[in-house]
């Protein structure tokens, strides 16, 4: 990765974020935050529009990108294998729900 990333930038993402991952595609890496309701929206909004299910998967990790190296968003290798890893940022609390 080109800068070093930091435990006190870590410790600073989660302050501000909640939520901090990192993200290692073969000898590539990046951080990414948790999406939130309007990144969701967003993306889902877009990949509709465009008919490219991939699309989804763009838009959430360039608005969930904290840092990292570049190639994983442009190279379509890296592209690939961070996009089998994002639904692991969707992680959602188990619900019941149950007819009175």
């Amino acid at each position: 990765m080109e800068n070093e990333i930091t435990e006190q930038q870590i410790a600073e993402w989660k302050q501000r974020y909640a939520r901090v991952f990192h993200l290692q595609v073969g000898d590539k890496e990046c951080y990414l935050k948790m999406p939130d309701r309007t990144i969701l929206g967003f993306a889902t909004k877009v990949s509709s529009e465009d008919g490219n299910p991939l699309k989804f998967n763009e838009v959430l990790l360039q608005n969930c990108w904290l840092a990292g190296d570049e190639e994983i968003k442009k190279d379509d290798s890296y592209f690939f294998g961070a996009s089998s890893k994002l639904d692991k940022l969707l992680a959602f609390k188990e619900a019941d729900l149950k007819e009175l």
